[in-house]
């Protein structure tokens, strides 16, 4: 058995397939969001799931890598079928989004301020938390936009299909 790292990414002549999942810590009516250092939008921390591994742990370690802290997965909200295009390249990616709680130690600005930074392959992630008011996410680009203004939104899980590319 190989310990090779196999992320449930594949590309393709058309584009990219990516099977992520995501977390959506709240604190103080605020959502935690990131951001690779040339990106032009937030979205919520995670990563890609590797194979053979269930989304919820792919999460857990995820923000173990990323944050330095061990996360409380909760409840699965949302599936996204998200297509989009991302640096001239098509995406279909398919997301699964859990309720996710964050130890106290892990620091929190109530200002909007960067509160966190780490290195992931050749990127810079940054961290922020944000008021999870649509108006809010719409100031920082946040993405997928579909998810603005719901994840205050409880019940069963939600299933999302957006196309991105039609808009």
């Amino acid at each position: 058995m190989s310990d090779a790292r196999e992320m449930i990414s594949v590309d393709m002549a058309g584009g990219r397939f990516n099977f992520r999942v995501a977390g959506i810590a709240v604190r103080a009516g605020h959502v935690l969001v990131h951001r690779a250092h040339w990106d032009s939008h937030w979205s919520l921390p995670g990563g890609r799931i590797e194979l053979g591994e269930e989304s919820a742990v792919a999460l857990a370690r995820e923000i173990e890598e990323e944050l330095g802290v061990t996360a409380q997965v909760g409840s699965l909200r949302f599936v996204m079928e998200n297509f989009f295009v991302d640096r001239g390249r098509r995406f279909h990616e398919i997301g699964f989004y859990y309720d996710v709680t964050l130890p106290d130690r892990f620091p929190f600005r109530e200002d909007g301020g960067v509160c966190h930074f780490c290195e992931d392959g050749d990127a810079r992630l940054e961290f922020k938390w944000v008021p999870m008011a649509s108006a809010s996410l719409d100031a920082i680009n946040f993405q997928p936009a579909r998810l603005r203004g719901r994840m205050g939104e409880l019940g069963a899980p939600v299933h999302i299909a957006h196309d991105e590319r039609a808009s």
